[in-house]
């Protein structure tokens, strides 16, 4: 493919980005690997230059673009190479015309901009949010030893007790060290989520939101695979994925529970109660509008709605409501969520102890982490990990 060849094709993959992103439809990720599948002519180096042209587009412009051409036309106006190759020629866009529709670059949408600067992510920690995310591992503390462990490349430490950073673009999937279990892809921010657990072994620890399972492997190796572990989740396809994984990591300890949306508690009713709490421990890594994670997910700011979000604040309450039931005395509640907003952390936080005076707060004691209301916060810019809100509560 030309260079402008390269830009056409771009352009068209952002109009089904942006198609997507207005009818929740297939996220970008999909979109572009759907695209070149049909497109056998494009080779690894043409692949590699169209997605770096889409994504640049995406984290360039911050309301949802009015099309595909005017998300790359706004990226040409600060790239005079760009721009050129708007030349007209074979399977190139065409010339730049006068009065052009450019798309409106910056953060986020104005009114997700708003939430953001209120809940102070402005300035470098708000730009850092559309920086390109690197590549963390965590080390399987149950078959081998960070400091031991031999890896095909260089990697540095990171923040997380366990964590290891890799050059980007790394295929960990294809190295024997990962197909024995010895490593697990996952965010420095999320390993330290885990951490604030502090689970222990022979304790009762559940993961209500527990996803396919990569925190729910992560409490396994903390626990030394001793005490009673439960995975729970509304989603059995993601749910269904914690088997596979937990018996390449050697887990031994995890059981899945599948809960009806809505219906939860009839589900674990056998842990609820005021004299029949049974967990010491309980992770609750909220649903959220994932504006932390932007990096891996630039296109997730064109999807958000202020309904969405609404509808995100009720159920991380509900949930906050559910797990203080699941916990004895002296148990520890860990909220978390992949969000910078107030009004998915802290402000949750301050309004689950205005309803259940039995809790206090407990900020946990963490390798990273600035203070934000009744717990802590860790950002790209500041961390260097995934945009995270973790808060730990104890029951009285």
């Amino acid at each position: 493919m030309t260079p402008s060849a390269r830009v056409q094709a771009a352009i068209e993959i952002l109009d089904l980005v942006i198609a997507a992103a207005r009818e929740n439809g297939p996220a970008a990720d999909k979109i572009i690997a759907d695209w070149f599948r049909t497109r056998r002519f494009a080779g690894s180096s043409d692949r590699r230059a169209v997605r770096e042209l889409a994504y640049g587009a995406i984290r360039k412009c911050g309301e949802v673009p009015h099309s595909g051409r005017a998300a790359m036309l706004t990226c040409a106006k600060d790239d005079p190479v760009l721009g050129a190759l708007f030349d007209g020629s074979t399977h190139a866009p065409s010339a730049i015309g006068e009065g052009e529709r450019y798309a409106r670059p910056g953060i986020a949408p104005g009114w997700l901009e708003k939430l953001l600067t209120a809940s102070d992510v402005t300035g470098d920690e708000a730009t850092t949010l559309l920086g390109r995310a690197p590549l963390d591992i965590r080390v399987n503390s149950l078959k081998t030893e960070r400091e031991t462990l031999e890896l095909p490349v260089e990697s540095e430490l990171t923040i997380a007790y366990n964590g290891l950073r890799l050059p980007f673009g790394t295929q960990v999937e294809q190295w024997p060290a990962y197909k024995a279990g010895l490593i697990e892809v996952q965010d420095s921010g999320s390993q330290l989520v885990c951490e604030a657990v502090a689970a222990h072994p022979g304790e009762t620890v559940i993961d209500l939101c527990a996803g396919a399972g990569g925190k729910t492997i992560a409490l396994a190796a903390a626990m030394e695979n001793r005490g009673t572990l439960l995975a729970c989740d509304t989603d059995r396809g993601r749910l269904s994925r914690l088997p596979q994984r937990a018996e390449r990591a050697g887990v031994t300890i995890a059981a899945s529970l599948l809960l009806n949306p809505n219906r939860e508690a009839e589900a674990l009713s056998a842990w609820q109660g005021p004299n029949g709490a049974r967990a010491d421990a309980v992770l609750v890594d909220a649903p959220c509008s994932g504006t932390g994670t932007w990096r891996r997910n630039p296109e997730g700011r064109w999807r958000l709605t202020p309904r969405e979000l609404e509808k995100l604040g009720i159920l991380q309450a509900r949930l906050l409501d559910m797990a203080a039931d699941l916990l004895r005395p002296g148990g520890r509640l860990v909220y978390a969520v992949c969000s910078l907003l107030d009004a998915e952390g802290p402000d949750q936080i301050a309004e689950f102890l205005k309803r259940h005076n039995n809790f206090r707060a407990s900020p946990p004691t963490l390798a990273a982490g600035s203070p934000r209301g009744s717990g802590l916060r860790l950002t790209p810019c500041h961390d260097g990990t995934d945009g995270f809100f973790v808060a730990r509560l104890l029951r009285l």
